[in-house]
């Protein structure tokens, strides 16, 4: 029997932890073969070489294809990425021929990949569509590749409902819960000990753990936004603050300045890296006091560790949250506030009792189990799908 191929697309450190471990599934079986395509983060040096950890994990990585502008930021090289990104979808596939192509999420190079997808007539399978976050073009782009797609795989029954009402036909849209949250009881995590030999970095009750993206929709600049931050960082001299790096969206580079001169000025409770791979992100997550900052992570998958998230801002706004998530504006006064409300014991006994929404289980195995069965030929064509 013809084994299936499945080509999954990956472009950031935060998106191949999510999508790992299906990886693997589609890897071990014998019915499907992994092909696999690298892009944007992965290659650049500056946001750590991730690519490496994709081989060093044991996967092959089929095609590279690098896009990033070196050395800017703005909206003009964010679309001439995109443009290299079109034209190294179009000869990637032209080349590996999958049956399928896999995406998550609303990434602009994972819209190129699933443009090209499209104009080859290859079915694509689409996870975590429907969803809502007003503060970035993230929102639009989600949306679209929801168009393009032709299998549906949501962390919600709500979002299901929302991918219908996008026109998509119900019997291809499946709420699976989110592949994140799965992570948290599927992989060891490291003991406290290991983690903060692995870092060398203390990590307890007052460390707070940070990713701050810029906002690329709003009247915010990204400058303004880190600068409001980074001065309530300054007056909470009791906090130990552990960053991640932002990805590479419009506006990263101001960020990342503001966070290296915060860590020099503060070495002794700051540290900074750029890619930590998702066991040690996660073993860090679970050791700390609560997450701040505007990763879809301090909504999706800290509530699983029963800690506090201060979601700063207007990037995730729209999007389902646990109890255990407390929303604030950007300003230095209302983060301060924040910090204050989410550390106090009350919060964090609220916080340890909450209900994380995106937790269902078997979730990589129903994805796996939809894309390596479904029948190709049904899905060459979309049809509309209008709500009586």
């Amino acid at each position: 029997m013809k084994k299936r191929k499945l080509c999954v697309v990956t472009g950031t450190r935060a998106e191949y932890g999510l999508l790992s471990r299906l990886m693997q599934m589609i890897k071990d079986s014998d019915q499907t073969q992994l092909q696999i395509i690298a892009t944007n983060m992965h290659l650049s040096q500056k946001y750590g070489n991730t690519y490496q950890e994709i081989e060093k994990d044991g996967f092959t990585i089929d095609k590279k294809i690098p896009i990033l502008e070196e050395g800017k930021d703005d909206a003009n090289a964010t679309l001439k990425s995109m443009a290299k990104a079109l034209a190294g979808f179009a000869d990637a596939y032209d080349e590996l021929k999958p049956d399928m192509v896999v995406v998550l999420g609303d990434r602009y190079e994972i819209l190129a990949a699933a443009t090209a997808a499209l104009i080859e007539r290859i079915p694509i399978a689409h996870i975590h569509g429907g969803e809502i976050t007003e503060g970035a073009y993230d929102d639009a782009i989600r949306h679209s590749i929801t168009k393009m797609s032709h299998l549906h795989f949501t962390s919600t029954e709500q979002y299901r409902k929302r991918v219908i009402q996008l026109g998509e036909q119900p019997d291809r849209v499946f709420y699976v819960g989110a592949l994140g949250v799965e992570n948290i009881k599927k992989l060891p995590l490291m003991s406290k000990a290991e983690i903060e030999e692995e870092v060398k970095f203390t990590l307890d009750e007052n460390t707070i753990l940070v990713t701050y993206h810029p906002v690329t929709l709003g009247n915010h600049t990204a400058e303004q936004d880190i600068k409001d931050f980074i001065g309530a960082l300054d007056e909470r001299k009791d906090l130990r603050v552990f960053f991640t790096m932002p990805n590479s969206d419009t506006g990263s580079q101001v960020i990342v300045d503001a966070i290296n001169k915060f860590v020099v000025n503060n070495s002794e409770r700051a540290i900074s890296y750029k890619s930590l791979g998702i066991k040690r992100y996660l073993s860090v997550m679970k050791r700390v006091g609560a997450v701040v900052g505007n990763s879809s992570s301090g909504l999706i998958e800290v509530p699983s560790f029963g800690i506090p998230t201060l979601n700063i801002g207007d990037r995730q706004k729209g999007r389902i949250s646990a109890p255990s998530v407390y929303d604030c504006e950007t300003d230095t006064q209302s983060i301060l506030k924040g910090l204050d409300y989410i550390m106090s014991p009350a919060f964090r006994k609220h916080a340890a009792e909450s209900h994380n929404p995106y937790d269902k289980d078997g979730t990589a195995q129903t994805i796996f189990d939809v894309i390596s069965t479904y029948p190709l030929e049904q899905l060459k064509q979309k049809h509309f799908y209008d709500i009586q």
